[in-house]
């Protein structure tokens, strides 16, 4: 990688992910700026940052970790810092962008992801770097450019470098809802495809809110009169969870863009394993590893997770050995470096579609 030595590029990094923002200033050559962040007495976020940065094309890196809020104030608080500092261009890198699982409308809820857009281009952020967002129609929330980078080479790397066997195996999609992914990753390794059917849907559509109007119709009558108000939805009834494709006697890869909550993930791998898969990987881009994540695992059937350094957990490595980390600094490096001397990011793209 062709490295930068330019002086007016800078590289400020908030508390979230210090070891991959050091990584990524070490491969662009370059020192990260002095920025001291603090909390008050009464937990308020403060922001000192110490070198010049008047006409200076500002990277911002910080992701979304378990302190996720404070994660928030911290880039926006930097963000206007360097605004009104007369930054020349703020470049936020973002590699796990927060609450992008509530990009849709639930009942009496929020788009918070929409809201968190607004708030982080207020702030200053004239670029937003990503990495393989839960929902791609994210970006149009942003009223500046975002490129959403993808992990999917690197995991593929790994599945062709570090799985033994990896021809004997197939890609499992947890749901049907990542149907598309699994099979794009199918199709570049020339394997076979399965989907778990009837697992428990992550979303709360189907949860009691309290709306009762208008009342349930009671006419027997073969014809429905309009009158009698809007039709209620049927309860959904889950069925037994399947598997549909073949998997026994291969080794079984499930592929997802985040690990957070792995209860589904573990209900997944048993009934892999009660259909003859004799191994069974998880492969994802953010691994959030919530709660009790590593000791699930752990006392789980599988084998591996392996999970992108987008988010620090290096804790959960220590209580689980099954988890492996994948390195992408390389590429944050490339995309701050084609941006700032402003050539095309299409080589980054290359290939990439939209299930990917």
């Amino acid at each position: 990688m062709d490295i930068t030595t330019s002086t007016d590029i800078m590289i400020i990094s908030g508390n979230s992910h210090l070891e991959l923002a050091n990584l990524v200033a070490r491969r662009l050559g370059v020192k990260p700026a002095r920025c001291a962040i603090s909390y008050t007495t009464n937990r308020e976020t403060s922001v000192q940052i110490s070198d010049s940065v008047r006409g200076k094309d500002i990277y911002i890196i910080q992701t979304g970790s378990k302190d996720v809020n404070n994660n928030i104030m911290e880039l926006l608080i930097m963000a206007y810092a360097c605004k009104t500092s007369s930054a020349k261009s703020i470049v936020g890198v973002i590699p796990y962008l927060p609450y992008s699982k509530q990009c849709k409308m639930r009942k009496r809820g929020s788009i918070v992801s929409k809201l968190l857009a607004k708030m982080l281009c207020s702030s200053g952020l004239t670029h937003v770097i990503t990495m393989d967002l839960h929902q791609k129609e994210i970006q149009g929330f942003f009223e500046c450019p975002v490129d959403n980078l993808r992990a999917s080479p690197f995991l593929l790397q790994y599945i062709q470098e570090c799985i033994p066997d990896y021809r004997n195996a197939v890609i499992v999609a947890r749901n049907p809802g990542s149907a598309k992914k699994a099979t794009s990753y199918a199709e570049r390794l020339r394997l076979g495809i399965a989907v778990i059917h009837g697992e428990q849907k992550e979303s709360d559509s189907d949860m009691v809110d309290g709306r009762n109007s208008p009342p349930p119709s009671t006419s027997r009558s073969r014809t429905m009169d309009v009158g009698v108000g809007v039709p209620q939805h049927p309860a959904k009834e889950k069925p037994p969870i399947n598997v549909v494709g073949d998997v026994g006697g291969r080794i079984a890869i499930m592929v997802d863009d985040m690990v957070d909550d792995v209860a589904s993930f573990v209900a997944a791998a048993e009934v892999l394993k009660e259909r003859g898969a004799y191994k069974i990987y998880v492969l994802a881009t953010h691994g959030l590893l919530s709660s009790d994540a590593p000791r699930l695992i752990e006392s789980s059937p599988i084998d591996e997770v392996v999970v992108t350094n987008t988010i620090p957990h290096e804790i959960q490595k220590m209580q689980c050995h099954k988890i492996k980390t994948v390195d992408i600094s390389i590429l944050l490096s490339e995309s701050i470096r084609r941006i700032h001397n402003k050539e095309s990011m299409s080589y980054l793209f290359k290939n990439v579609t939209l299930e990917d």
